[in-house]
């Protein structure tokens, strides 16, 4: 069997619950358990930022300008524009990943870049899986009007439709399998996870990783998941990229199985050959024990010591991605604002307009 047949369908356990193609599971018995506790219970810790994180406004005549670039909303969120198209990347855009209206959970920053009202029509929606922390039924239902087609993994097309959205603007697709979308090639591509949305629904929907390519550039998008075999594969079948989006956030030894930690995602940037590095699934939501900004020091600490090219922008600022010799002494400017917040406000879209840097 050659290495495309291996690993070009997702596979079922006799349940019919979808499967890792290799063990995922979280490391959970009573010691785990005692040491979650007492890690929950530590004091000096930093689980949130002191005080609301720097958004810079986006406009929406910078989405009318034609030109190719990415917008990381916070958590996965992120907006691409490339070959003339608008994509929504695992729109998360509520205040809470939980099922649990009134959960204390709450989005670090007061608001958005940009509502969602205010953005344009969106040609793509792009999902990765299931989970609340990026598909949010409030949000999904306020895109279903602006949107031309969801595409996502096997399975998840029945959440779509519940929040609204046509049959005919849902595809669904399973790893290994591709589609050609308003002149945009997806390639449903393999990851380490688990889905579900409630107590009984376990791995009843496919997760996935993301290869997005127009005709003058080639994306990665990893969702959720950990380190594994697949990142190779999928940089030898697919890469290079230019830019790959990488999960780096809500991590924790006890589930590295389903989460990478840091160093583990720069590696996988490494096996996908991504090019530059934007890391995401933090900045915006506490769902692990890690300091808030835990995610951005030891990713830029890896990197640096491997001679990757990361970009850590703030939420809402625009990453073009043509070359410009000149984003290099701008984007020097602020390139740590994660390190202090409240050092870092001056580029917010107030008196000093709105914060672009470019991949360089």
């Amino acid at each position: 069997m050659n290495e495309t047949q291996d690993w070009n369908k997702s596979r079922r356990a006799r349940s019919g619950k979808f499967q890792n193609e290799i063990s995922a599971k979280m490391k959970m018995g009573a010691g785990d358990m005692v040491s979650l506790l007492r890690a929950f219970l530590a004091s000096g810790t930093l689980r949130r930022p002191k005080q609301p994180l720097p958004v810079v406004p986006l406009a929406p005549a910078t989405l009318r300008d034609g030109k190719d670039k990415v917008v990381w909303f916070g958590h996965s969120a992120s907006l691409l524009q490339i070959g003339g198209k608008t994509i929504l990347i695992d729109p998360m855009l509520g205040n809470n990943p939980s099922p649990v209206p009134f959960s204390r959970n709450r989005r670090y920053s007061v608001k958005l870049p940009i509502s969602i009202e205010e953005l344009p029509p969106i040609d793509i929606v792009l999902l990765s899986h299931d989970h609340y922390d990026h598909l949010d039924s409030s949000s999904i239902r306020r895109l279903v009007p602006k949107t031309g087609v969801f595409l996502v993994p096997t399975g998840v097309g029945k959440r779509i439709r519940k929040r609204g959205a046509s049959a005919d603007a849902v595809i669904e697709l399973d790893w290994g399998e591709e589609r050609n979308v308003q002149g945009i090639r997806f390639v449903c591509t393999p990851a380490r996870h688990f889905s579900g949305r409630g107590l009984f629904d376990r791995d009843s929907t496919l997760w996935c990783s993301w290869v997005i390519q127009s005709e003058e550039r080639k994306l990665f998008y990893s969702g959720d998941g950990g380190y594994g075999p697949h990142f190779e594969r999928i940089g030898r079948q697919h890469g290079p990229f230019e830019l790959a989006i990488m999960e780096c956030g809500q991590y924790d030894e006890r589930w590295r199985g389903v989460h990478m930690l840091p160093e583990e995602t720069v590696q996988a940037h490494r096996d996908v050959q991504g090019g530059v590095l934007l890391p995401v699934h933090w900045g915006a939501f506490t769902l692990a024990l890690h300091d808030w900004n835990d995610p951005a020091r030891r990713v830029s600490a890896e990197a640096e010591k491997l001679g990757v090219p990361v970009r850590i922008p703030k939420i809402g600022e625009t990453v073009y991605l043509d070359r410009d010799s000149e984003a290099e002494t701008e984007w020097g400017r602020e390139a740590d604002w994660w390190q202090d917040p409240a050092t870092h406000t001056g580029r917010s879209g107030t008196a000093d307009g709105p914060t672009q840097t470019r991949i360089v």
